[in-house]
């Protein structure tokens, strides 16, 4: 059955599996915080998710890792309560998990908790996008120590490193060549110019118009959307426009090139990267789609069957990556010692 509701601004129409008991429910607030509802009444758990559209392709230049830093002490940050507990220290009180993750273009904030505790914990949530963050400079250099350790544990993975040697290779200019930061990028001006800066990127990016909330609960529908406007209403909307970068991360220069890394692990991989149109401009023809399932097939005949029979190659791997406004097509070979 398909949920049909009129929210803040728009009718919209959701579609389900049959098998699908749970109900849903898109609004969009008159601060223009989009919303999707779910009520699972046969649930134990409650949990809530916000994006916000901005991540370190906006961090200014010089300062890589603002937005990770920023994502970090927002969760971290005390409340103004008598208990003075940050938010991820209430979650793991009440026997929940809440984690921030870092991407290019969006920020993401995520938590689940026992079903009882949705109403205080859904306030407490809604309070790191409402008021600026009380930012010490000691409280700052405690979590950039947290950016530092995440830098650390990506510099021991060969796919992070070849990733980033990716980003190294692009057009300088472009925010593709940019990196989610560490220790030495962010210490790099003195710690109250950190927070006046850390501050300007709340206040520029964190508005209710650039922001997409989920809420699963097993309240119903019109409960949810009652804590979520008693909430998340008062989220400031400053009609910021949404990142865009949709100039091509490589000129001519940056492509036809072969390079070598010596990997931490032992192992031959093969990477091949082409700059393509992305697959959004294409989702009912889903053109990359048919190209990994030809390249990546492992059927008699295929390109990894052929390897494999050779000696030369153990696994094969191929898909779009995409980065919204532009993206690669990426085939990965593990070679063997022979094949390489």
């Amino acid at each position: 059955m398909n949920t049909l509701f009129k929210g803040k601004e728009e009718t919209v129409k959701i579609m389900k599996p049959l098998s699908d008991k749970r109900e849903y429910r898109r609004i969009v607030l008159e601060n223009s915080l989009q919303v999707l509802l779910i009520s699972d009444p046969e649930t134990d758990k409650c949990a809530a998710a916000m994006n916000v559209a901005v991540g370190y392709f906006s961090d200014p230049e010089g300062l890589h890792g603002i937005s990770y830093l920023l994502g970090t002490i927002l969760y971290h940050a005390k409340e103004e309560c008598p208990s003075k507990k940050s938010f991820i220290e209430y979650v793991a009180e009440h026997i929940g998990r809440s984690k921030f993750t870092g991407y290019a273009n969006s920020s993401i904030f995520r938590f689940d908790v026992n079903s009882d505790c949705l109403e205080e914990t859904l306030d407490r949530f809604a309070r790191m996008f409402i008021k600026k963050p009380e930012m010490s400079p000691d409280a700052i250099m405690g979590e950039v120590k947290s950016v530092e350790s995440e830098y650390q544990k990506n510099s021991l993975s060969d796919s992070k490193r070849m990733n980033q040697l990716h980003h190294h290779l692009s057009l300088e200019s472009h925010p593709f060549h940019k990196f989610t930061g560490n220790a030495n990028t962010l210490e790099a001006m003195p710690k109250e110019r950190i927070r006046d800066v850390l501050l300007e990127f709340y206040e520029a990016y964190y508005s209710a118009n650039l922001m997409c909330l989920v809420v699963y609960a097993k309240e119903n529908l019109d409960k949810i959307q009652g804590l979520v406007e008693n909430n998340f209403l008062k989220n400031r909307n400053t009609n910021r426009p949404c990142p865009i970068f949709k100039d091509p991360p490589c000129e001519e220069e940056h492509l036809q090139i072969l390079v070598k890394a010596v990997p931490l692990t032992q192992g031959h991989i093969m990477r091949i990267l082409w700059p393509i149109t992305p697959g959004m401009q294409y989702l009912r023809e889903g053109p990359s789609m048919y190209l990994s399932y030809l390249i990546g097939k492992e059927g008699k005949g295929s390109l990894l069957y052929v390897l494999e029979s050779l000696g030369w190659a153990t696994w094969l791997y191929a898909a779009e990556q995409p980065w919204n406004y532009f993206s690669f097509f990426e085939v990965i070979i593990y070679m063997t010692d022979a094949g390489h």
